[in-house]
Parts: structure tokens; C-alpha cells; sequence
């Protein structure tokens, strides 16, 4: 089966859809202040039936007869979920400027990589799946790995993609490959919009030959923008800043994304407003600034939990206000207090019935610092902030440095990386109790430094994230530091082959506490005494899982993936093998043991998680009316 391009007077270039694909993605770039960078920079997958003649035979002739700028690298998966995650990776460290693309098969190939579309949705990133399909023409119906849906016969595994993508197409002709993808690059390159973008592809229709129109492959630069604020909402802005007494900022995502912190670094310094940050805007401002007070909400730390309940507006810049942000609307106490928003997105611009200012971070704090001029908090206020802060401080030391026994403490591994971590080096987290203590705990210097996941907490994701980020910092000099807990490890290690096979360097810092320490805490918080929080054998006279350890060894595991393991045996020991991998030149997995039961860094917030209205046991009816306690608290921003 063949088609041609309708039009006779055009030049046109006879190809397969997979061929014209790969071809179209190595003439795409992005620019932002003048600096241009192909958007596409690579492709993960794994080749199965319904991609292998396809777009893996696009891969191999493109890596055959490619010029060098025209060039498509391709790296091979262990996971496709894995391959999201690393493309997730790298567009989070190039500041959503560039991306990789992942290819897989049909079928569980396809679905394996619905979670990692869902991660990269949830914040905001950019990736390019390109799920294989079944047989456009139907003939081999159904195909091997093919969902069958009595409703219609064009509903695949792929639809479940839907929801969890920011733009989702299938291509049932060849020549509508090209407004699929001309729309799919705007929506990776728009700041507002991005997210998981998924074009699939039906077997058949990637081998098809046609014949395209050459401006196709015309070399394309997708400028991202910088919006404006709109003069009216500044002013409108401006004018709640200068009336408030004790206004916080809450720096997110948004300012890293944007490149703004040194704006906001001088904007914070001219009119003393304290900063606080969240997961992904940590290092937004260095912690050691003047009004710098670290990590605020749920996992926030009791200095800048204390100004937020006191605070009569909070300036939210580039956050979409979590839940943990928030403390599930308790963070944010004071009966009056309001809101300015400064977002790209009018959908986290609106949040808490802001003042809205719909706008790109970085032009936003450079229109705000001109029409502020001359004023600034009181100095008592700042003063307050910054006597809160080092309070904070003394509580970190205690954390990092516990001599705590027999078992360290996971804070003391945080403190030994902290110490030992160059202010551009990379820290990596995504879930369990880790992200907790670190937005808490870390002394970020730099919006470089420190790389955590956890609009979606996917366990799993540290590893290949890991490799994303390797591979988008390239030579530079800088150490990528993967910290994973037993519990993500055993989610996704295989992609330390990956990281073996292609011989880069990435430190892998595995802590083993035996269970799982976050869930096993907030499980006994609400009366549910750490229930199937633990990994232990079947107990054969309880038959619960409360017998004896299980006796794997994750260290040999992750030896047998190929790479160089070194074990420690207390901190100090670990301290040492820390240096000698960040001094190093090869990838190594740094094993430790810890604490299941922490202990962890004081709590000064509160997480929303329903306890049970009823039962029969007694810690559960006391957690309930601690729960009922709380829940007062709460309250809508109206």
C-alpha cells in the first residue's frame, strides 16, 4: 500500500511513516532568550512486533545514513515506564526546553508506559510517547497483543492514554502525521500546556511508504514565550503587596522552569519578603539568602510553617499549591489572609481565589521589582523570619548528626550527601519518607542541585531518572545522585543495566530500612499499627506478614545488574565511600542500612488522610479523634 502527497508542483520525498517521523523529530528545535536546542534529543524504546519495522527500522536507517546534526540517538530500555521516566528526567533538568522520545510496542509495551505519562502530566513536563497500535487496515484482527472491545473496533489499550496525556492522537493515514505532529511540538513547547504528549501508531501505517512534501523536514524552531503580565492584573497585584503587613512568597516549580531565581533572589532582597519554597521550587533561592526560610506545607519545616499561618498574603510564584503545599488548606491560618498568584497557567493563576496574574515567572518578578521600588517589609518582620530560620538550622544539625544506633538514621545519609554535594551537583528523590526529610532538612545552594518528583511520588522513578539527567548534563562535571529507598528500588532497578551498558556515570545511593518507612508511619499515625508496612515472611501462626525477615540481599541484587557495588556499615563508612564515588569516574550503587522507624525530623504541619469512623480497635478510635481534631482547622480560600 502506497500514497502520494496530493499536490504535483511540490517537491516531495518518498518515505515510510515511521521513516518520516524520525526524520521530521531530528529538524525540530526550541529557543528561549536566544538560545536554540534540538527538542528532540533522542529516543528510549524497546522493539517489539509492532515497532520493530516500523520506526525501529526508521532508527537503525537514520543512524546509517544520517548527517551528524541530523542524527536520532537511540538508547535501549529495560522498562518502557523506565524510558518515560528518564525522557522526565531529562526534560526536568533542561528546563522543559528539551525532551526525548520513547517507542514501544502494542499492547503491555504500550500500557507499561501510561504511569510514566501520568508522572510527566502531573508536573508539567514534556515527553513524546509514541505507543505502537493495532492494524489500521484490520486485517490480522485481532493481533497479537491487541484489546478487543465489543463497542468499537477503535478502541485500543493506547485510549487509556487519554486522560493521563495533554494531547493524544492516532495516526490512521500517513498524511495525518503531519498536523499531528506540527501540534504535538506546540504542545511540548508550550510552558502552560506541556505535559505527556502521545501520538500511536498503527503497525501497518508505520511501514507505508508516501511521498511527503520536502518542507516537511524543514528545519523548525518552536519559541517558547515569556507572557507578560497584563498591566491592569499587576497593578492589581502590586497594590494587595504594599497593603499587607507580613506577606510570604511560596516559591514553585514555575521559577526554576523559568530560569527566574536570580530575580527572585534580587526581588527578595529589595523588599525583605521571607521565601519559602516547595518540592519542586526548592533551590528557586539559595538557603542560605537573608529571607530564604526553606520548605513550607505538609513536609515543611516549623520556620516557614509558622510565618505561613501568621502570613496576611502569600504570593504563590509558579506553584499549583499541592495538597502538601497547602497542608490540605490548613497551612495558611490567618482568617484574612490572601492571595496573589503568579502563574503561566490561569488554571493555577485562579487557585485559592488569588489575585490573578497570568504570566511567565521570570517577566512577571522583573515587572513587579519596577513598580515596588522603594518599599519593602518591616525590619522587625524580617527579623522574626530570620530568628525562625536559625532555629530551623540548629533543628537540621540535630537531624544530620544524630550518632543515632545501632541503625543510622536516613537524616544522617541526607547530611552526609548535603555536605558532600557540590552546589551543581544533583540530588534525585521521588517517594516514600525521603522527600519529606528532604524538603525539610536540605540546604539547596542552587535550583541545580536538587531533583525531586513528587507531584505524582512514583516509586520507581529515581533510577532511570537518574540516567535522563546523566544523559542531558553530558561531560559536564557534575556527580547525578540517585537516593532510593528498598522499597522504589525493587519497583524499577533494571535500569542500571541501562546505566551499565552505556557506560555513564550516576552515584545510586540505596538505603534499606527493611519496609516501608513513610506509609509505615502515617499507618500508625492513624491507628492501623504499621499493618503490611513492613517485609517480613507469612507468619505460618499468625498469617500475617509478621514473621522473620526476608532474607534478599538488594546490594548482590544490584550487583547483578552491572554495576560496582560498596557496602557501608554506619555512616561514617558511608561518608567515606560518598567521596570516593563523587571523585570517581564510574557508576556505583552505595548500599547502607537504616532505621525503619527514623527517628525522623519534627513535624510542624498536617497531612489529610481519612481515618476510619468506626472500629474495634482502640488506636484507631484515638486516631480518629486526633483526625476530627484537625479536620477543624480546614477551610476553603473563598
Amino acid at each position: 500500500m502506497s500514497s502520494s502527497y496530493p499536490y504535483a508542483h511540490a517537491p516531495t520525498v518518498r518515505l515510510t511513516v515511521g521513516q518520516a517521523l524520525v526524520r521530521f523529530l531530528t529538524q525540530q528545535y526550541s529557543e528561549r532568550d536566544g538560545d536554540e536546542r534540538r527538542l528532540i534529543a533522542g529516543t528510549f524504546g524497546i522493539f517489539g512486533h509492532g515497532n520493530v519495522a516500523g520506526v525501529g527500522q526508521a532508527l537503525l536507517q537514520n543512524s546509517v545514513d544520517a548527517k551528524e546534526d541530523d542524527e536520532m540517538p537511540y538508547w535501549l530500555m529495560r522498562n518502557e515506564q523506565g524510558g518515560v521516566h528518564a525522557a522526565a528526567g531529562f526534560a526536568k533538568e533542561t528546563r522543559r526546553r528539551q525532551t526525548l522520545a520513547v517507542t514501544t510496542s502494542i499492547g503491555p509495551g504500550a500500557t507499561n508506559m501510561v504511569t510514566g505519562a501520568a508522572l510527566a502530566t502531573t508536573n508539567r513536563l514534556p515527553v513524546l510517547l509514541l505507543p505502537s497500535d493495532q492494524f489500521a487496515t484490520r486485517y490480522p484482527d485481532p493481533v497479537l497483543q491487541q484489546l478487543e472491545d465489543p463497542r468499537s473496533l477503535d478502541i485500543s489499550v493506547n485510549d487509556a492514554f487519554k486522560p493521563v496525556s495533554r494531547f493524544w492522537d492516532r495516526i490512521n493515514r500517513p498524511e495525518q502525521l503531519m498536523p499531528s505532529l506540527l501540534a504535538a511540538m506546540r504542545v511540548l513547547t508550550d510552558p502552560a500546556e506541556t505535559g505527556a504528549v502521545t501520538i500511536c501508531l498503527p503497525q501497518d501505517v508505520q511501514a507505508e511508504a508516501y511521498d511527503w512534501p520536502q518542507e516537511f523536514f524543514s528545519r523548525r524552531v518552536w519559541h517558547i514565550p515569556r507572557p507578560a503580565p497584563d498591566p491592569a492584573a499587576l497593578e492589581r497585584a502590586v497594590a494587595a503587596i504594599k497593603a499587607a503587613e507580613r506577606p510570604l512568597i511560596v516559591a514553585g516549580g514555575g521559577v526554576v522552569y523559568s530560569e527566574a531565581s536570580d530575580v527572585l533572589r534580587e526581588f527578595a532582597s529589595v523588599t525583605g519578603i521571607p521565601v519559602t519554597d516547595t518540592q519542586s521550587g526548592k533551590g528557586a533561592i539559595n538557603f542560605d539568602h537573608p529571607v530564604a526560610v526553606g520548605g513550607v506545607g505538609s513536609t515543611g519545616n516549623s520556620a516557614a510553617n509558622a510565618l505561613a499561618a501568621q502570613a496576611d498574603l502569600i504570593i504563590g510564584i509558579g506553584t499549583r499549591y499541592s495538597d502538601f503545599t497547602t497542608a490540605s488548606h490548613t497551612a495558611f491560618a490567618r482568617p484574612d489572609v490572601k492571595f496573589v498568584n503568579i502563574n503561566v497557567q490561569s488554571f493555577d493563576a485562579a487557585k485559592n481565589s488569588a489575585t490573578m496574574v497570568v504570566a511567565d515567572a521570570r517577566a512577571a518578578l522583573v515587572a513587579l521589582q519596577e513598580q515596588m521600588a522603594g518599599w519593602h517589609t518591616d525590619d522587625a518582620y524580617q527579623q522574626e523570619a530570620a530568628g525562625l530560620w536559625d532555629e530551623w538550622n540548629d533543628v537540621i544539625e540535630q537531624c544530620y548528626h544524630r550518632d543515632h544506633e545501632p541503625l543510622p538514621a536516613q537524616t544522617e545519609v541526607f547530611g552526609a550527601l548535603n555536605d558532600e554535594l557540590a552546589e551543581r551537583d544533583v540530588i534525585i528523590n521521588a517517594a516514600g519518607s525521603m522527600p519529606g526529610d528532604l524538603q525539610c532538612l536540605w540546604r539547596a545552594t542552587s535550583p541545580d542541585q536538587y531533583h525531586l518528583e513528587y507531584a505524582y511520588s512514583t516509586m520507581g522513578y529515581e533510577i532511570p531518572a537518574a540516567l535522563g539527567v546523566r544523559l542531558a548534563i553530558g561531560d559536564e562535571d557534575r556527580n547525578v545522585v540517585a537516593v532510593v529507598g528498598d522499597g522504589s528500588y525493587q519497583m524499577m532497578p533494571m535500569e542500571l543495566a541501562t546505566i551499565a551498558s552505556e557506560g555513564i556515570k550516576v552515584i545510586v545511593v540505596l538505603l534499606d530500612n527493611a519496609g516501608f518507612a513513610s506509609i509505615g508511619a502515617l499507618s500508625e499515625s492513624v491507628g492501623s499499627q504499621r499493618f503490611g508496612t513492613k517485609y517480613r515472611m507469612r507468619d505460618a501462626s499468625s498469617g500475617r506478614l509478621d514473621g522473620a525477615p526476608v532474607p534478599f540481599d538488594l546490594a548482590a541484587n544490584a550487583a547483578s545488574w552491572g554495576v560496582k557495588v560498596v557496602r557501608s556499615d554506619g555512616i561514617e563508612e558511608f561518608r567515606s565511600s560518598l567521596r570516593t564515588a563523587l571523585d570517581g569516574e564510574e557508576s556505583v550503587v552505595l548500599y547502607i542500612e537504616t532505621d525503619l522507624t527514623g527517628p525522623n525530623p519534627p513535624g510542624s504541619s498536617w497531612w489529610d488522610v481519612p481515618v476510619s469512623e468506626t472500629s474495634t480497635l482502640q488506636s484507631t478510635t484515638a486516631a480518629r479523634a486526633a483526625y476530627e481534631q484537625r479536620k477543624r482547622d480546614q477551610r476553603h480560600h473563598l
